[in-house]
């Protein structure tokens, strides 16, 4: 097992790994494999750039974000100008139900509603916006279409992680209420267990998902 100080020292050497990262901007601090990551970062995509190198060290249990976005001068852009660009970008994708999602500017936060059938198309939507110039962040208020009762969706998401999780699926209880799903049990790393999290937000019929997954 790391220490927290080999996990600092593999973090920091993953942000300086990663092109997308400047890593003389972001401190790494350790505590039971808890990373906590400050400082300041040019755009809200180098923000989750940062976060996503953390989670792929080894021994990382969970990643608590203090970094602040500074848009360079030439990076600020109005509101009303990222609105605009937000709606034609997410109505250009395939992905994305547009006509069921509004877009809210305040601030270079941008803040999405309305409603999808399916887990990819919200994400989908959060990711046609965060790399947009002058965003300093995103937040998701899209809900999932509750879809019709399947009786058999418990069977369905267990041989879904069986499919895609292989023996990480043997130590995961999966219960169901309704189309909320909650996930328990251990995971080796933070991979396995977006892994996990992911084959069950793909499964039709799920429209909430209770992450209480450890990493040990």
């Amino acid at each position: 097992m790391k220490s927290d100080a080999q996990i600092q020292e593999a973090v920091y050497e993953e942000l300086k790994w990663d092109p997308s990262v400047i890593a003389t901007d972001i401190g790494v601090e350790v505590s039971t494999g808890i990373v906590t990551l400050f400082g300041h970062v040019g755009s809200h995509s180098e923000k989750v750039a940062a976060e996503r190198a953390a989670q792929r060290v080894i021994g990382v249990k969970g990643v608590a974000i203090a970094i602040v976005v500074k848009l360079p001068l030439s990076s600020h852009r109005e509101d009303a100008d990222i609105a605009r660009t937000a709606s034609n970008v997410l109505s250009w994708s395939t992905y994305v139900p547009y006509d069921n999602l509004q877009v809210l500017v305040e601030h270079g936060w941008i803040t999405l509603t309305g409603e999808v059938r399916w887990d990819f198309e919200r994400r989908g939507a959060v990711s046609a916006v965060r790399d947009l110039m002058g965003v300093v962040g995103v937040i998701s208020h899209i809900r999932i279409r509750e879809a019709v009762s399947v009786a058999s969706l418990k069977h369905e998401i267990e041989a879904t992680l069986k499919r895609r999780a292989h023996d990480e699926a043997k130590a995961i209880s999966v219960d169901v209420s309704g189309s909320e799903v909650v996930l328990s049990g251990s995971v080796h790393n933070l991979a396995e267990r977006d892994l996990v999290t992911n084959a069950v937000w793909g499964t039709p019929g799920v429209c909430n998902v209770i992450d209480r997954l450890s990493v040990t």
